[in-house]
């Protein structure tokens, strides 16, 4: 069951690849895509918050920081916290990319979703949110189970 699960993460990757080369006309790679996500999903955030979150070194964080404001993508305020450093936010038009690429994911599910029954979708969906579901908690606690987990398979393997 456990490799039957990785087929989850092999559609999601094709889903991905679709979006980008669907994306490519707009000028944005997957980085970015990354870096505009971190920074709409947190208005103000300074990029060394983003180097944290991306774990990104400081020189390719300016960079594509840089690279999205000439762009249009993103605007730099000073951080009236700390004048040294900028607040990073999202623009209408990086909200239209988001929205962009949400329908090209959307589309994409649904041409997939046509192979199953309408029967097949009524079972899958429920689980596959209840996987959602845990998946988010997981993540938002910081991945402490799956943690232990991998510490504990290394420490098998010793």
């Amino acid at each position: 069951m456990q490799k039957d699960l990785r087929e989850i993460t092999k559609i999601a990757r094709e889903v991905s690849k679709f979006t980008v080369r669907t994306m490519k006309a707009t000028g944005i790679g997957t980085g970015e895509f990354d870096f505009i996500h971190v920074v709409r999903h947190n208005p103000g955030i300074t990029q060394k918050e983003i180097r944290e979150i991306l774990t990104l070194d400081k020189g390719a964080c300016a960079r594509r920081a840089a690279s999205l404001e000439a762009k249009g993508y993103l605007i730099k305020k000073k951080n009236p916290a700390d004048r040294r450093s900028d607040q990073l936010f999202a623009t209408p038009k990086a909200e239209n990319l988001k929205l962009s690429k949400v329908d090209i994911e959307t589309r994409y599910y649904s041409w997939l979703s046509q192979s199953l029954s309408q029967e097949e979708l009524d079972t899958f969906l429920p689980l596959l949110h209840k996987l959602y579901r845990a998946n988010k908690a997981e993540s938002k606690a910081g991945f402490p189970h799956v943690t232990a987990l991998m510490k504990g398979e290394a420490d098998e393997a010793r």
